[in-house]
């Protein structure tokens, strides 16, 4: 299994540019997330690695090869698309065997059968090769898209939102389920979504794409704690965002002064997040919203400048609307400046 290199990729429809010189780095082995919101390029830039579409200028490398010149059969991607896109006249044995039986994977001599048994357990549903499409869960579908693509043993695996069609209480342990197999074959994989929680919680990498250029590339960890920029900083994670001053090594803005994370100058916007907020009994401010979700809660507070900031409550809610509270914040904070 192979790494991906893409660079200085464009593409434009119409006229109308979606991709302006993307770039995409993905080491052997890792699971890549592009994370964006609808309409930025990020299935475009999917469909040009998996040679759908052809890109006006830059590479496109898997394992070192430049494979922009060469048909979609030929670059050796596996593709897990939206809706499982199984055979429904198939049996699940020969939907995960199809493309073995007619592709290099046979003219190598490999055993088609014991492939395919192969791949089933990988995904974890070992013994299922007889069923028929129609007799599996939406999830259980999804895993056999999986092993269809990993079947032949591609040098990229390309998942195009594939959890989107699943009720969202499975969506979870199919994720874990697809990342576990993907682990235990060694894939180089990338897969394209919207969803925060998606990305950052299945990814070895997260790459934000906004109107066609990656704007920034590095590990979950690493995007919420230091965004590149303003527009990261919201949708990747929730963000509370204010008005401020930095000056001297503080930051002032309707919470106080606070300490910015690097020598910042100059006024901006400060951006944190909901969890570094801690609320305390009696104060200016006032509880006008609580949120129960289960594991934490989300309280929205009227600042006494009629400023409105949101911060997070492990476990049952303390603080009821109408409360009168004071509002801590914990930790250092980003500044980004105009």
């Amino acid at each position: 299994m192979s790494g991906l290199a893409v660079s200085g990729v464009t593409k434009a429809f119409g006229g109308t540019a979606v991709l302006r010189g993307a770039a995409l780095e993905v080491a052997d082995g890792d699971l890549a997330a592009v994370l964006g919101p609808s309409g930025c390029g990020k299935t475009t830039l999917l469909r040009i690695v998996a040679g759908f579409e052809r890109a006006e200028t830059g590479s496109v490398r898997i394992g070192g090869a430049e494979v922009g010149g060469l048909a979609p059969e030929k670059r050796r991607v596996g593709i897990v698309p939206q809706d499982a896109a199984l055979f429904p006249h198939l049996s699940v044995a020969g939907n995960v065997g199809f493309g073995l039986v007619r592709g290099l994977f046979r003219r190598a001599g490999g055993g088609v059968l014991e492939r395919v048994e192969e791949c089933l357990e990988l995904v974890g549903l070992g013994g299922y090769g007889s069923r028929m499409p129609y007799q599996l869960s939406g999830g259980q579908q999804q895993r056999v898209a999986l092993a269809r693509a990993l079947a032949p043993r591609p040098g990229v695996v390309l998942l195009d939102e594939p959890f989107n069609a699943l009720d969202r209480s499975l969506r979870g342990t199919v994720r874990d389920d697809v990342r576990a197999a993907l682990k235990k074959a060694g894939a180089t994989a990338v897969l394209v979504t919207h969803d925060q929680e998606e990305a950052l919680s299945m990814a070895d990498t997260v790459a934000v794409m906004r109107d066609g250029v990656i704007v920034q590339q590095g590990t979950p960890e690493e995007l919420y704690a230091r965004p590149a920029d303003l527009g990261v900083a919201t949708f990747v994670g929730e963000a509370v965002v204010l008005e401020a001053v930095a000056m001297n090594g503080t930051v002032t803005c309707a919470l106080g002064s606070l300490r910015p994370g690097d020598g910042a100058a100059g006024t901006g916007w400060v951006a944190l997040r909901p969890e570094q907020l801690v609320l305390e009994r009696g104060g200016a401010a006032r509880v006008e919203r609580v949120e129960f979700f289960g594991h934490d809660a989300a309280v929205t507070v009227v600042l006494p400048d009629g400023g409105v900031v949101r911060a997070r409550a492990r476990g049952e809610a303390a603080h009821r609307v109408g409360d009168r509270v004071g509002v801590r914040v914990e930790g250092p904070v980003l500044f980004f400046g105009e």
